[in-house]
């Protein structure tokens, strides 16, 4: 299955792809360079969107919650990578605690959790899931429509450590973006490695500062491959304090909608692209229940109607926004609009899959009830690149180049957390 473009604008990314096919070793050299100096977050899955003409992550997630969606085939390396992660942070660990959301009922998010459980087992850990959830009060079996069972078990807190009757972890895995705010359970953990810290989470965590480590990574990463960094990086703009119920800071951001897509009109003329610029405004701190609009004009965040208020802004807070350069998605898979999904542990690209979804265009988000998931089911190693081949028609090549830019969104994110890291050290 190689992912095809329904676009005649494959020549520029066809290009980026020989591209990075031919800086192979000067790109891997860059890499390790970055991982000499930065600490990569644990785990990490980006969203990327491919337009043909342009290819760019939109997402970075710190705690990613589909890796039941990976095939047996990328296991080893799933197991490969997480052995490196902990040895790393813990070389004498023996037990891990995994505290996933509380999503108890959600048998599909459970099975991304009995897949990191397998993950970590393979990798020579005792592991258990710690529930935060005050309504797990005993411990739960739940079986999953796949055959596998997950065991939810409250969890138990001293005045420094977190664990389990009978079980004391040195390590915590959070599975958890804590978008529902820090629990004290959690805080304070002195004694254990808490992965990742808590300022990875959405309390804390801020979608404009994560695109602007990564917009600065892009420009040398641009001058390494002598490419324009705007073809592996979206623009953006941030807005505070937006409640559109309301109609609060509205005005502020209709400038940055109409500054962003005016700059998006003038790179699609630089480069001969007749498609029509779109920009995705979305919360700027991952809040949980808030929609994600996409605005092709200015004019219609004048014409959004009070359904569209509602969804953008539940509540009566003001919202920090981030105004989102929108990057078309032209690959399909089986009829559906379809993005990639790169996952990676520590510094190492394990696997993938597409989000697939035929209710959507493709200047729409795909992050929506609806969404199904494809595995990259490549008939070879789709993690080894071929040098040699054709541009465009090899699997294997297209999934580097997206794992390529994948790592850059985790490079950015380890660059994010250390400038909002509220224990780091300060050197004068």
């Amino acid at each position: 299955m190689v992912p095809h473009l329904v676009t005649a604008l494959t020549g520029p990314i066809n290009e980026l792809e020989q591209r990075v096919l031919d800086s192979m070793p000067a790109i891997e050299r860059w890499f390790r360079l970055e991982w000499m100096e930065h600490t990569p977050p644990f785990y990490t899955s980006v969203d990327v969107r491919n337009a043909g003409f342009k290819l760019a992550p939109v997402d970075t997630n710190l705690f990613p919650r589909g890796w039941n969606n990976l095939t047996q085939e990328m296991l080893p390396l799933a197991v490969q990578a997480a052995q490196a992660a902990i040895e790393k942070i813990c070389p004498e660990a023996r037990n891990l605690l995994v505290i996933p959301e509380n999503h108890s009922k959600n048998t599909f998010y459970l099975a991304n959790v009995a897949q990191l459980v397998h993950i970590f087992q393979m990798a020579g850990l005792n592991v258990r899931v710690g529930s935060i959830d005050p309504a797990i009060k005993s411990p739960k079996k739940i079986e999953l429509p796949n055959g596998a069972t997950v065991c939810l078990e409250p969890v138990v807190r001293s005045k420094r450590r977190l664990g389990l009757k009978n079980f004391d972890p040195c390590t915590i895995l959070l599975n958890n973006d804590l978008s529902a705010g820090i629990p004290g359970i959690l805080e304070d953990l002195h004694e254990q490695y808490l992965l990742p810290p808590l300022h990875a989470g959405w309390p804390m965590r801020r979608m404009s500062n994560h695109f602007h480590s990564y917009e600065e990574l892009s420009k040398r990463f641009g001058k390494l491959l002598g490419i324009d960094p705007w073809l592996i990086n979206p623009m953006y703009a941030k807005a505070d304090n937006v409640n559109f119920s309301a109609g609060q800071g509205m005005d502020v951001l209709t400038s940055h909608v109409d500054t962003v897509l005016t700059k998006v009109r003038r790179k699609y003329k630089e480069y001969g692209i007749n498609e029509k610029p779109f920009v995705i405004v979305k919360p700027d701190n991952g809040a949980a229940g808030m929609g994600v609009l996409t605005i092709r004009d200015v004019k219609d965040l004048d014409a959004l109607d009070a359904k569209t208020r509602a969804m953008m802004s539940p509540n009566a807070d003001l919202q920090p926004v981030i105004v989102q350069e929108g990057v078309l998605t032209n690959e399909r898979v089986h009829d559906g609009v379809a993005e990639p999904v790169v996952y990676m542990m520590d510094r190492y690209v394990v696997g993938g899959f597409y989000r697939v979804h035929a209710g959507r265009s493709p200047d729409e988000s795909l992050v929506s009830p609806g969404a199904s998931f494809v595995p990259l089911a490549f008939s070879e190693s789709a993690h080894l690149p071929q040098p040699g081949a054709k541009p465009g028609a090899s699997a294997p090549n297209r999934f580097y180049m997206y794992g390529v830019v994948g790592r850059l969104a985790m490079a950015a994110a380890s660059y994010e957390l250390e400038a909002t890291d509220p224990d780091a050290e300060v050197y004068e």
